[in-house]
């Protein structure tokens, strides 16, 4: 029974269930939306029953719930749908509606403790004493809610999102879709560089649709990460969309693929590394190249991969420094981001190069 309770209670909503709110605003229509609020509400009063919870607070805690699914109905059927064809006050309308399915979640948070092992409701004396210093708190955090909110309508933008999903038919999570799009000229242009004893990471701010969207969940202002052999970032190589050019996966880069919104920005970064250390990567690259690979935008969420190939940006950098033995932290390569690559830096093996501006 513990163990039970414990699955419950470790119900979570994380960066797989913010996606899914997504496409439920995206997709939703009034059925499903009952379902959902259905759905959640039987989860909500079944993890009640099931944890340590005075009887009274959990026959309190079930009307609770009842009634919030209620509200949740009602709105969706009298004050979201009929709205259809009257912008933008569907479209708000339909948010709340979705953000409505964590309501019964928050509300729990509100009433147990920060272990979730004892519950309460509040009294009224408790309800009452609230310190000065405990509402600038909360002015301050409703602030920072409020600044991120605006800053992710900016990046969450209707083109974005367009952008995104006509781009999902030329992704693959379980095949190689992308078969020898590195040239021999290129290859060459790598091996030129082998008297250069650094490699180049080069961390960016590129303004595409899928930066924008990743870092709303990130926080972070760098995005992607790109690996190259030279300097000057001629042989720069990462995982990547394919630019509507190549199917998405491992490519070669080119500046202007960093420059696609105003104020886009690039760090360069070098570490040391012997010939041979190079070479591996090299080697490894080209047997990538000859293998396939295609874009892992689905262990953005998962953290997974379906096949060794198939990666995304930071994944791929880690996994080649893996290789040729220069990684320089411990981290599961489906878990790096692309600024773990420069903040777990703790042995400062890194140099800082130089920064480029659009």
């Amino acid at each position: 029974m513990n163990e039970v309770i414990n699955y419950f209670q470790s119900i979570k909503i994380r960066g797989m269930g913010w996606i899914l709110l997504g496409c439920l605003y995206l997709f939703a229509n009034p059925p499903l939306l009952i379902i959902v609020y259905l759905y959640i509400a039987a989860v909500m009063v079944l993890r009640t029953w099931l944890a340590n919870f005075p009887h009274p607070a959990k026959i309190g805690l079930t009307v609770v719930y009842g009634l919030l699914m209620v509200i949740q109905i009602v709105f969706v059927s009298v004050g979201v749908f009929p709205l259809r064809g009257l912008f933008p006050a569907y479209l708000v309308a339909k948010l709340v509606g979705v953000m409505l399915v964590v309501l019964p979640l928050w509300v729990e948070r509100f009433v147990t403790t920060n272990n979730q092992t004892a519950f309460y409701l509040p009294t009224v004396e408790e309800a009452a004493t609230v310190s000065f210093d405990e509402l600038r708190q909360s002015a301050d955090k409703l602030s920072d809610l409020l600044n991120s909110a605006a800053e992710a309508k900016e990046k969450v933008s209707v083109d974005h999102v367009k952008t995104i999903i006509e781009n999902l038919p030329r992704h693959s999570a379980v095949h190689y879709i992308n078969h020898g799009t590195l040239t021999p000229a290129y290859f060459a242009a790598v091996q030129a560089t082998m008297t250069d004893a650094r490699i180049y990471l080069a961390v960016s701010n590129t303004g595409s649709a899928a930066s924008e969207m990743i870092s709303v969940f990130t926080r972070k202002q760098f995005n992607h990460v790109s690996l190259a052999f030279d300097r000057d970032l001629k042989t720069i190589i990462s995982y990547n969309g394919g630019d509507n050019v190549y199917p998405p996966g491992m490519n070669a880069e080119t500046l202007e693929f960093f420059h696609q919104k105003a104020g886009a920005s690039l760090l360069v970064y070098s570490l040391p590394v012997t010939v041979a250390q190079k070479q591996a990567i090299a080697e490894k690259i080209a047997e990538i190249n000859r293998e396939g690979s295609a874009y892992n935008m689905v262990g953005l969420v998962s953290k997974h991969s379906a096949k060794p190939n198939i990666m995304f940006c930071s994944q791929f950098v880690y996994t080649m420094l893996k290789q040729a033995g220069v990684a320089y932290f411990d981290m599961k390569p489906g878990e790096v981001r692309p600024t773990d690559l420069i903040e777990q830096d703790y042995y400062k093996k890194l140099k800082f190069e130089y920064e480029l501006k659009f």
